[in-house]
């Protein structure tokens, strides 16, 4: 049988969690894999968009048939999205996930300590 934690017990305790070196570590370590992703997908968006509505002869030129540069371009789009979440999986399970299961342990340890129910 578990026991409840009071609101303002668990508030000051996912308050110093959120304050806590390895919290903070967790957190610089997803910015640093979020900023300069989302900026380079942004900028190769923009390139596309650019391009789509300034350089219209370079995009219509003719690859093989009726595929233009525009219609890769589009494409590449879609492949570098996936290819970003898979990158992004691959970092978490690797670098995040770690950091974050030692959080999760350290409370479930503290909660079998003191009796206060699981963290979850």
């Amino acid at each position: 049988m578990t026991t409840e934690v009071p609101a303002s017990s668990s508030t000051e305790r996912y308050r110093a969690v959120q304050q806590s070196e390895e919290f903070q570590r967790l957190r610089r370590k997803l910015r640093n894999f979020i900023f300069p992703m989302t900026v380079a997908f942004f900028l190769w968006y923009l390139l596309y968009v650019l391009l789509s509505a300034y350089a219209r002869g370079f995009m219509g030129a003719k690859i093989v048939g009726n595929i233009n540069v525009a219609l890769v371009f589009g494409l590449l789009q879609f492949v570098s999205t996936f290819l970003i979440a898979w990158y992004y999986s691959r970092y978490a399970n690797r670098e995040l996930d770690p950091i974050a299961d030692e959080i999760k342990a350290r409370l479930a340890r503290e909660d079998a300590e003191s009796g206060t129910g699981s963290a979850e």
